[in-house]
């Protein structure tokens, strides 16, 4: 914590630091699996499903890659795995900025509860 969240600490009410604690931030994971729910859930599952279908095909082009006795045979397995595992990175990283929309949501869902609570 830094001296404004000390700040901040010092100046709620215990009931409101009750809340505070019990409304604290999701941790990665649950960011992670928060995006797979809610109406646009399903494009982050369709999108896991590539991504694990892209990392599994890498896994067997690297494999391929490795047991190569020919350099025109390397060449071919090692540009597939490198570009399936460049996708697959790609896709899973689009789904970072829906974790920082959802992170900033709650932030400010907690923001509002704490003012409603202080103008009951």
């Amino acid at each position: 914590m830094d001296k404004f969240d000390t700040m901040i600490a010092e100046a709620l009410s215990a009931e409101d630091r009750a809340l505070m604690a019990e409304l604290s931030e999701p941790g990665f994971y649950a960011l992670a699996f928060g995006t797979m729910r809610g109406p646009s859930g399903w494009v982050a599952m369709v999108l896991l499903a590539v991504t694990t279908v892209l990392f599994l095909a890498a896994v067997w082009a690297g494999w391929h890659f490795f047991a190569a006795t020919e350099a025109i045979s390397a060449l071919k397995w090692g540009l597939s795995a490198t570009t399936l595992m460049i996708v697959a990175t790609q896709i899973k990283m689009a789904l970072i900025p829906q974790m920082q929309a959802d992170r900033v949501l709650n932030a400010l869902r907690r923001l509002e509860l704490i003012a409603l609570r202080q103008h009951s």
